[in-house]
């Protein structure tokens, strides 16, 4: 495969200087932005070993799977690692629903010259395969086992993807890469909070080079990532403010391991939480219409306590449709 100077990463870039991660990994890059490429979030930040993770999957092509609670920011990790290489970046979903023509393709009816005629019309895995690009594969503990296998033909390093329909066989892009999320490693959902998901092949488990885990991150570090995505929270009160909130999130998140309650405060829940405030003007009808309104009573009754435990003023909680 002939390949343009302009679609291979010429650039490199310090780890330590561009991610302030203590490495001695370099990186290389694309000099300028091009399509696909997620735009930079300045505020975020980011998880020293799962980065060096990623960025063992851009600088030597190894496979990467990123696994974690929802609301860690898995996916968001990859995207903003990919924009400061400005490297494009495509993230497809595995749900129930992806079948594997979506993801290879299928023969299509089009009209060439008055007369309808079958022609084959490539999936997004033969594309990316084809491109400067890394092909995320989000919720990959819930995608079809016909999918999975399709997926198992390119997981090696310089995996080939047959097209059975074309006779034809696809070499890998030099600057094609390959990563995952998932919620569980593949043992399926023994916690029974993430419905869908299936286990995975241990033989195709062993093909991800680089297995990662994401945490939610410590207490100050996510206070000052909900500040800077809402500002309107900035001053004393504000601060105040969100650090009872982190802080009622982390409670939750120590009842879930406790398997006291099936319901957790992410990251992402919280800063929705800050936003919703903005727009109610109001805390408690803020976190009822953000969090307390997705759990079941049970779960309700006991955010309400360590709402009460944080905030130190009682929430009403709303009765479940079954009670109504």
């Amino acid at each position: 495969m002939s390949v343009a100077v302009a679609d291979v990463p010429t650039q490199m870039v310090s780890v330590q200087e561009v991610f302030g991660i203590r490495s001695r990994l370099q990186v290389h890059s694309f000099p300028t932005r091009r399509q696909h490429v997620p735009e930079i979030d300045p505020d975020y930040r980011f998880d020293p070993e799962a980065t060096l993770a990623i960025l063992a999957g851009f600088a030597r092509n190894r496979r990467v799977m990123l696994t974690g609670l929802h609301g860690t920011g898995k996916s968001t990790h990859i995207e903003q690692v990919a924009a400061r290489l400005n490297w494009p970046c495509i993230r497809l979903n595995l749900d129930g629903h992806l079948s594997r023509s979506d993801l290879i393709g299928r023969d299509a009816i089009v009209l060439r010259d008055g007369q309808q005629i079958t022609e084959f019309r490539e999936g997004l895995l033969p594309w990316a395969l084809q491109n400067p690009c890394a092909l995320v594969f989000d919720e990959y503990d819930a995608g079809r086992p016909d999918v999975m296998f399709v997926i198992q033909r390119v997981l090696e390093a310089n995996g080939h993807l047959t097209l059975l329909d074309e006779n034809r066989i696809i070499p890998p892009h030099p600057a094609f890469r390959l990563f995952a999320t998932a919620n569980t490693i593949g043992a399926g959902d023994t916690a029974a909070l993430y419905h869908g998901t299936q286990q995975i092949n241990q033989g195709q488990l062993d093909r991800w080079t680089i297995v990662a885990s994401l945490d939610y991150l410590p207490f100050e570090r996510e206070v000052d990532i909900v500040l800077a995505k809402c500002p309107h929270m900035s001053g004393p009160d504000g601060r105040e403010t969100v650090e009872r909130m982190v802080r009622l999130a982390g409670l939750t998140r120590q009842a879930f391991a406790n398997h006291d309650m099936a319901t957790l405060i992410s990251t992402r829940s919280v800063v929705a939480w800050a936003e919703n405030m903005e727009i109610f003007e109001d805390r408690q009808f803020s976190f009822r219409m953000t969090v307390l309104n997705k759990c079941d009573e049970v779960d309700r009754n006991l955010l309400a306590e360590l709402y009460q435990r944080c905030f130190g003023e009682m929430i009403s909680v709303p009765l479940s449709s079954s009670a109504a």
